[in-house]
């Protein structure tokens, strides 16, 4: 056994951050009080005070010179801690959505090599407008994930390596495109049943209005049916 692999695994925290000054400094706090991993925080061009916040709460804050979206700005997250030479990654909202308590339970099959990505689930979150974009997603995809929007997800170094890749910048989301190209990796997805709050302000940039979901639905769809033959529909675990 090599000295690497008996050391314990380096855990990373990355956390995409647009005008979150609301929540961010309690969504650090109770990181650190349940953790001692690194905690990143990609800054996508906020207006307000995350940056402030987010610092004096105890993070390291990579400010982006143009603005990415949560997708692109968690992709930096992913290669900064891909350089620093770390193991697995751990990808969470800004806006307290994801409870830090629902971690270790999340890490728990990365960490013992029973999947490659862990994806945090929580159905009764679903509203309608939500729940019509996942069926349309799931159908014209072929996924079988319990929550294909979700962002509490942990990734192994093999997911990482894949989501670094230049082809995986052309994503708006972290949704449809990313799973695919996961599972045309042939890595496995597992679901993780965790409870979720509502957020802490604000409200979602996807899911807020019929109009965003019809065109955030026209673009999704588009990338299903396209890369849907890149692998068979993959089946969830609980």
């Amino acid at each position: 056994m090599t000295a690497r692999a008996s050391c314990p695994p380096k855990v990373g925290v990355v956390i995409p951050a647009l005008n979150e000054a609301d929540a961010i400094g309690r969504v650090i706090s109770a990181l650190r009080l349940r953790c001692n991993y690194p905690v990143v925080v990609i800054d996508d061009c906020s207006e307000d005070d995350t940056v402030q916040i987010a610092t004096e709460a105890g993070a390291q804050v990579l400010p982006l010179a143009a603005r990415l979206g949560a997708w692109g700005a968690t992709q930096t997250g992913i290669r900064y801690f891909l350089q620093q030479n770390f193991d697995i990654v751990v990808s969470l909202d800004a806006d307290g959505q994801h409870e830090p308590e629902s971690l270790p339970e999340l890490l728990k099959p990365v960490l013992h090599g029973d999947a490659d990505v862990a994806i945090g689930t929580c159905p009764e979150r679903v509203s309608r407008l939500r729940l019509v974009a996942w069926m349309m997603m799931k159908t014209t995809s072929g996924l079988r994930m319990e929550d294909i929007t979700s962002g509490f997800r942990v990734y192994n170094r093999r997911a990482m390596q894949q989501l670094a890749d230049p082809r995986a910048t052309l994503f708006d989301y972290q949704d449809v495109g990313v799973l695919l190209r996961l599972q045309a990796a042939k890595l496995t997805l597992l679901d993780v049943p965790v409870q979720m709050q509502e957020r802490c302000g604000g409200s979602s940039r996807i899911f807020h209005s019929w109009l965003v979901v019809g065109r955030y639905m026209l673009q999704t769809l588009v990338l299903g049916l396209s890369k849907r033959k890149l692998g068979r529909p993959m089946e969830s675990k609980t």
